[in-house]
Order: structure tokens, then C-alpha cells, then sequence
């Protein structure tokens, strides 16, 4: 009895075990295992995707920036690192073309938001749960389809022989073939079509995820349906609404298969500049210069959005505030 009494005060003291091996030792090995395989392994994809396809892609392109084009055969050099690319980036026409796609770029969002919140708004109040999937993945089809292939067949439609061509024609709206094909309107068409999902599907969550509940308070508290969508479904829809902004515009900013295909000259946009530079110029210098302009103007303009955001929230809530006097409204 004693000598199992001395050997479980030894065991507990740290003394070795039967296999010679001390419990302190064995419990810091245990927690070394499950720092390397636990949670940090669970978390191995998420990290090694950014790191892969955004951190190493990016510090790459900002390196390049400060290389030169040494000869005619040579894409690039980084011998002689300087900042001579970027005031070479910043020419006549860079800057009218990037206010171009910037104007299609926010009048594109604009045009996804106005048609995205009345949709999300009926896909998530007013279909039925057992139809709501249907819809949903109805949302997603043209997420299945190449985005070369959609953005041609809009091609094939806003030719001047195309169906929706000869259709206007045949209700009596147009008196001639359609001729918006190669111009701007074209790649305004274009590009609302391609990225109008990625303004639903967070705008449905979110206006899902405002609750029923709420809603029909406002409604036996006397409020109507617009200022219960007003009052009520908008204010806790915002982060829908911010994040399809956020998934809209950053990408369409950057977009040049669109701009390629249906825009022609008179529509092109600042992405197919930067890939001319990549591809045909074989001046990778001066197109990750330009890339790395167009990045920091990105991120301009989202803060500057942000910005005005804050504000409007702050004038809104100063708005709708109740002023308190001796404890009375």
C-alpha cells in the first residue's frame, strides 16, 4: 500500500513513468501536435490561398513596378530599381481611360444595386421556402457558364443582325439594325449582366436575415410597407448592400473581357491597357506600374465610399434622434 502511495506522489511531482518518460514533457509534445495539426492545419487552406494566389501575386507585381524594359526582347529588368514607371504610367491616356472605367465601374454597381434590391427583396419575403432554392439556383446558372461565353453570346445579341436586333425591329422600335455594339453602353450592358449575382446573393442574405419578426412589429405599430422597407429592412440589409458593392466594384474596375469583346476601341477600359502591356508591348514594368495604379485608386475610391457611408449613418442617426427634456420626449 505505501509503495503505490510513493509511486503516485512521484508520479505526480513529475517523477518518470513506467516507459521513462516525464507526464510535463509528454503533455508540452501533446500541445505542439495539436498546434501544428489542430486548429492551425484546419486553417492551412485559407492561409496558404492568400498567401499563394494574393500576397505572392501582388508583391510580385509592385517588384516589377520598379523595373525598366532594358531592350526590345526583354520584358523586364530589375537591376536598376527607381520609380521612373509610374509618372510614365500616368499618360494622356491612362487617365482618360481610367476615368472611363471608373464611370462604368460606379454606374455599373449603381445599376446592379437598383436591380438587385427589389429581387433579393421578393426572393426573400415573398417566394415560399419550398420554391426559394429553385429561384436560387436560377440566380447561379450563369455562374456555370464560362465568362468568356456569356459575355459572346451578349455579342451574338447586340449585333446589328442579332435577335434583339431584328425583335426591336419587328415591335416597330427601331426604324434600322441596332448599332449599340463596340460602344460603351455595350460594355455598360455587358458588365451589369455578368456581375448583377454577386450583388443578389449577399443582398438576399442579409435581407433574409433582417427577421420576419421585425417586420410585422412595424406593421402593428401602424407602419406601412414602405416605410417598414425604409425604416426597417434597409437599415439591417446595409451589410448586404456594402458587401455586393465591395464584390461588384473591385472586380468590375479590373475587368477587360468585357471591354475586349463588346466594347471595341470607344469602350475600352483600363484592364485592357495593363494586359496590352503584359501581352503585346512585352513591357511588364510598365503594366505592373499601372497595375499597381489602378489597385491604389481602387482602394481610394472604397475608402472615400466608406467615408461617405460613416457620414450618412451619422447625419441619418442625428436625423431620427429623440431629444430628451427632464425625462420627457
Amino acid at each position: 500500500m505505501s509503495t503505490q502511495t510513493t509511486a503516485e506522489t512521484s508520479t505526480r511531482v513529475g517523477a518518470p513513468a513506467a516507459d521513462g518518460r516525464r507526464p510535463d514533457r509528454g503533455r508540452k509534445s501533446d500541445r505542439v501536435a495539436t498546434r501544428v495539426f489542430g486548429a492551425a492545419a484546419m486553417s492551412f487552406p485559407t492561409w496558404a490561398y492568400v498567401l499563394f494566389f494574393f500576397v505572392a501575386p501582388v508583391a510580385l507585381v509592385v517588384f516589377y513596378s520598379f523595373g525598366y524594359k532594358p531592350d526590345e526582347f526583354t520584358a523586364v529588368a530589375t537591376d536598376q530599381l527607381s520609380l521612373d514607371r509610374y509618372p510614365e504610367a500616368m499618360s494622356g491616356a491612362f487617365v482618360t481611360t481610367f476615368f472611363a472605367t471608373l464611370r462604368i465601374s460606379v454606374l455599373g454597381t449603381i445599376l446592379c444595386l437598383l436591380i438587385a434590391l427589389p429581387f433579393a427583396y421578393w426572393l426573400a419575403i415573398k417566394v415560399s421556402p419550398a420554391r426559394r432554392s429553385l429561384a436560387l439556383a436560377l440566380v447561379m446558372v450563369p455562374f456555370w457558364t464560362n465568362f468568356l461565353v456569356r459575355t459572346l453570346g451578349w455579342q451574338i445579341m447586340l449585333s446589328p443582325e442579332g435577335f434583339l436586333s431584328n425583335w426591336m425591329q419587328g415591335l416597330g422600335l427601331l426604324d434600322g439594325p441596332l448599332d449599340i455594339l463596340y460602344t460603351r453602353t455595350a460594355v455598360q450592358i455587358g458588365v451589369v449582366y455578368n456581375y448583377l449575382p454577386l450583388m443578389i446573393l449577399p443582398l438576399f442574405v442579409a435581407i433574409d436575415a433582417s427577421g420576419h419578426k421585425l417586420r410585422e412589429a412595424s406593421y402593428d405599430l401602424g407602419a406601412g410597407k414602405l416605410t417598414t422597407f425604409l425604416k426597417v429592412t434597409l437599415p439591417m440589409a446595409m451589410p448586404g448592400v456594402v458587401s455586393g458593392c465591395l464584390l461588384v466594384f473591385i472586380p468590375l474596375n479590373g475587368d477587360y473581357v468585357t471591354a475586349t469583346v463588346l466594347g471595341g476601341a470607344s469602350g475600352s477600359m483600363i484592364g485592357q491597357l495593363i494586359a496590352n502591356q503584359f501581352t503585346t508591348a512585352q513591357n511588364w514594368a510598365l503594366g505592373a506600374a499601372m497595375a499597381m495604379i489602378l489597385i491604389l485608386a481602387t482602394l481610394a475610391v472604397v475608402g472615400i465610399g466608406f467615408a461617405l457611408l460613416w457620414l450618412g449613418q451619422r447625419i441619418a442617426a442625428r436625423i431620427n434622434s429623440v431629444q430628451l427634456t427632464e425625462g420627457r420626449v
